[in-house]
This record gives C-alpha cells, structure tokens and sequence, in this order.
C-alpha cells in the first residue's frame, strides 16, 4: 500500500518584518535542508485559523522574528499501515529538518489498483522472456560454441 502523508512544520524564520517575506524565506530555508536528499517532498503554505474558526495568515510576526506553518508532503511507498506510513515520513523529514517541530496532519492511502494489474503483466512477460535467452545459452553450451568464440587463443595473445 502506497501512502500520502502530510506533515506540518513549525519554521523559525528572524529579521523579517511582513508575512509574505517570512513566508518566502522559511519555504527557502525549508528547501535547502530538504534538497538534495529529499527533493520529492512538496513544501507549501500551512493553514492556520483562530479559535473562533476565522483564517489567519501561515506566518505569526514579533520583533521580527516569525514562526511559519508550511505543509511538507510526501508519498511512502509499501507499508502496511498508514501509521507506519507516518512514522516514515516523520522520520525521514525530522532528520533533516532538525530542532523545527513536526505534526502529521493527514494520512490517505493511494489507489493502486491499475498498477497491481499492470505490474502482474509485467512481471509475467519479462520471466517469459528470461528464460529464452537461458535455453538459447543452454544450446549454445551443448554445441561446443559460444564462450570459446568471447575469448582469443591464447597463441593469439602471444603474438
């Protein structure tokens, strides 16, 4: 089962003074300690609201100093839970994002059911076809021929 696993981080950003500026710099900033090793995770604007439900703006300013949420998201591939999916991404994200902290916020599982039959078709034809190349060898052996043709005589090699 394949898996799409979003994680919000909290990102320090210091000397700004409005929140696009913040934004900007902590999705710079975010992407250099991802890349190169993680450069499939998606980074982009976290979603804050009030407690009264109205929505307030990704970055919170004071004395110019902000704290970004940003929304990293990734696809692991072949768990088999959605929580071992998330304990992945948590841990492949926290190593490199160090001191930033890190919450899941979803977890849904990718449809794959056209690539299993796919796949199935795959990995059935090219055994097919392993195995010919295998026969032919087997012939080629038996005959006498085909490894002596690869290498020289050794009187060749002498003169």
């Amino acid at each position: 089962m394949d898996c799409r696993v979003v994680v919000e981080a909290a990102v320090p950003v210091y000397d700004v003074s409005t929140p696009d500026e913040a934004i900007k710099i902590a999705i710079s900033k975010t992407g250099e300690m991802l890349n190169p090793d993680l450069n499939y995770v998606e980074i982009n604007m976290g979603e804050r609201t009030s407690p009264g439900g109205e929505e307030l703006e990704p970055a919170f300013i004071v004395a110019d100093e902000a704290l970004v949420a940003l929304e990293l998201e990734m696809t692991v591939f072949n768990v088999e839970q959605e929580e071992h999916a998330a304990r992945i991404a948590r841990k492949e994200i926290g190593q490199r994002l160090t001191s930033i902290p890190l919450e899941i916020l979803e977890v849904e599982t990718l449809e794959d059911d056209d690539d299993d039959d796919e796949s199935e078709q795959t990995n059935h034809d090219p055994e097919e076809e392993t195995e010919r190349p295998d026969e032919e060898a087997d012939e080629t052996d038996a005959e006498g021929e085909g490894d002596d043709d690869l290498l020289p005589d050794f009187d060749e090699l002498i003169e």
